[in-house]
């Protein structure tokens, strides 16, 4: 009689960090154990904890632990929730944390699907009878984020101070992320890449991006290819997004077109995304879009779905393909069903989203 089956194992270091993100993640780790539980032992999740955010910060002056990034090394991937609080500035919770991971880890591809989910009704009268669904793929390492620049001058009095913040722009972060996005497309129902610049007004940086995407183009012949400035990328999303497919975009430029996109779709809460290192030297990480969102934490309020499509995304990276789509479908039958949170016009809790989620799994 043969031994039955040893689970696949994946090591996840949870970290909630502040906010909703405490709620989101643990409703995302409910969803993933759900479904480990139901796969007869063909996998399971082994997860770890760790209080890192904006309290920790308040009691240790610290974002993270000293040796933080070591430890997380250790993982196959990180499952993280919101960063930031209004008794810590922003610029020191989020360089402290989230972006100390994403830059330490070379997690330089941020994938940002923007989905239309059934019984939530978008802001776009178009959503109503036709088809969107896009993805924009994030430069996650360089560009606008870069942290390039310092405050100089103060010692001249008031309002002297003056500040330069540096956007760095590399051909191989640039290319890098291209092809990235180009063989996403190939993927894809249409194969598309649409990159987003700003050339006309940034005839450094953004140039480089230019003739980088026009090269890398010449790669992929089957590739559909549109480059559009980044206002005019802004207006297409609401005017015409049924001609998106994936939009590759620089750091900043992601940032904003991305969160645009989820709030057309309905609501920031719905946003899911990865931080990938492709090349798995370093562990990826996996978050909803939304932020701490002080106003309702702690009240069952906050939205989980943007975290349990992370989860999917997770899955996704794991090789268990058919267990992410399981996820999406379960997502979509809920807001089908109506079980839907206070932003998407609904009156269910967090939890009871959770639950909805989870019984449609089966």
């Amino acid at each position: 009689m043969s031994a039955p089956a040893t689970p696949r194992t994946f090591k996840i270091a949870a970290v909630p960090a502040d906010g909703v993100g405490r709620e989101v993640v643990a409703a995302g780790q409910a969803v993933l154990d759900a479904l480990a539980k139901a796969s007869a032992d063909a996998f399971a999740f082994d997860w770890t904890e760790f209080p890192w955010g904006c309290d920790y910060y308040l009691k240790t002056g610290r974002m993270m632990d000293e040796d933080g990034l070591d430890v997380l090394q250790n993982f196959d991937a990180i499952y993280f929730g919101a960063v930031g609080w209004p008794s810590v500035p922003d610029h020191i919770s989020l360089w402290g944390l989230r972006l100390k991971i994403c830059q330490t880890f070379d997690q330089w591809a941020n994938v940002r699907p923007v989905h239309f989910h059934p019984g939530i009704t978008s802001p776009l009268r178009k959503a109503d009878d036709t088809p969107l669904d896009w993805v924009v793929v994030r430069e996650n390492s360089e560009g606008e984020y870069a942290g390039l620049g310092g405050r100089n001058l103060s010692g001249r009095g008031p309002g002297n101070e003056v500040a330069v913040q540096t956007a760095l722009f590399t051909e191989q972060g640039c290319e890098r992320i291209m092809r990235f996005a180009f063989d996403l497309a190939r993927t894809r129902p249409r194969q598309k890449v649409s990159s987003v610049t700003k050339s006309n007004a940034q005839q450094y940086g953004m140039v480089l991006w230019d003739e980088t995407f026009t090269r890398v183009a010449k790669d992929y012949p089957d590739v559909e290819t549109e480059s559009v400035l980044v206002d005019a990328m802004a207006a297409k999303f609401v005017l015409k997004p049924e001609d998106l497919s994936v939009v590759v975009a620089s750091n900043l430029n992601a940032d904003i077109l991305s969160d645009l996109g989820s709030a057309l779709a309905g609501s920031l809460g719905l946003a899911a995304s990865a931080n990938l290192n492709p090349e798995r030297r370093f562990p990826s990480m996996f978050e909803p879009v939304h932020g701490s969102a002080p106003d309702i934490a702690g009240q069952g309020k906050a939205n989980p779905i943007g975290a349990i499509g992370s989860a999917a995304l997770m899955l996704d990276h794991f090789g268990l393909t058919a267990e992410a789509d399981r996820v999406r479908k379960a997502i979509e039958a809920a807001t089908a069903g109506g079980v839907l949170t206070p932003d998407v016009g609904g009156t269910a809790s967090t939890q009871q989203v959770v639950d909805a989620v989870i019984d449609s799994l089966v």
